[in-house]
């Protein structure tokens, strides 16, 4: 029996569905019952039958579904697997932003800590973020953690008043317009797509900003044969399986989420055989994260 096949054979055993970013490597998408993007997970986490979910990405996407299913497993094929900017802002500065500005809302970006969204009014996306401040009542804006983000969203909705935290994703800030540049000039019939994770001099380049999910769908419907994608490079195997007619291209310097690529089919089996690394959330700290969560899965609706 392959290991795909013990897999399988245990998640029907174990009553399990694997959930899996679109960062992970290929050889887990393949595998797993759902791939995604943050927001498309936290949504589909909501309403399964199975009451054991594997969730293969970062720390973070673990506890936004333990928070939103309580009384289900969420094991963690790696519990190193981490994200370096969901730990980029603190309680303490939040609590002197409210102090400073009057109205405020603190829009905290999915990708950070349980204890940074229980200090939040609302988690927002990247596929999600414009809708969601924009229907907000509030016009000061606090976002946290992600710099870039919050900067594309501020141009996207120039009524409110926006207040920058100084976090990052270091595989998106990591980008360089001098590659981009070289793939465009190498490739000049090609589109360039971006996550707004990147940062704004990158984004000047791009032919569409958006969400992972974003890109992916803008692909499939462009006429355009050739694509330079500006986010981590496990996109690439969907993009491909659902574009077999056209070329996807990176920068020289690929962009690899290092805590992503951790997740190995090797772990899922473990976990799934022994049901360890199971994800604990305390209650008052799930009740009070849950509150911004499910404000977002509302307001985005």
């Amino acid at each position: 029996m392959t290991i795909t096949e013990e897999i399988q054979a245990l998640k029907k055993e174990k009553n399990a569905v694997i959930l899996a970013h679109y960062y992970v490597n290929p050889e887990v998408q393949e595998i797993a019952d759902y791939i995604g993007d943050s927001f498309y997970l936290s949504k589909v986490a909501v309403g399964l039958k199975e009451q054991t979910i594997v969730f293969c990405g970062v720390s973070f996407m673990g506890e936004s579904a333990k928070i939103l299913n309580p009384d289900k497993k969420v094991l963690m094929p790696d519990v190193e697997a981490d994200c370096a900017m969901a730990h980029m802002a603190d309680a303490e500065t939040i609590r002197r932003m409210r102090e400073q500005y009057e109205d405020l809302a603190v829009v905290c970006y999915i990708n950070s800590t349980a204890e940074l969204k229980r200090h939040s009014d609302v988690c927002v996306t990247s596929a999600n973020a414009v809708q969601i401040v924009r229907a907000l009542p509030n016009q000061n804006i606090f976002f946290i953690p992600d710099k870039n983000l919050a900067h594309f969203v501020a141009e996207q909705v120039p009524e409110k008043h926006f207040v920058y935290n100084d976090g990052y994703c270091p595989v998106h800030e990591k980008m360089q317009v001098r590659e981009l540049l070289d793939v465009k000039e190498q490739h000049p019939k090609a589109e360039i797509l971006c996550h707004p994770e990147c940062p704004k001099a990158v984004l000047e380049l791009a032919d569409y900003v958006g969400s992972t999910s974003g890109i992916i769908r803008y692909a499939a419907e462009s006429a355009c044969r050739e694509f330079i994608i500006g986010t981590e490079n496990g996109v690439r195997w969907k993009l491909e399986q659902e574009n077999p007619g056209k070329t996807f291209y990176f920068t020289k310097t690929e962009p690899v989420c290092r805590d992503m690529k951790r997740i190995t089919l090797e772990k899922i089996l473990h976990v799934l055989k022994t049901g360890e690394q199971a994800l604990e959330v305390n209650e008052a700290l799930r009740e009070a994260a849950q509150k911004p969560l499910e404000r977002m899965l509302e307001l985005a609706k």
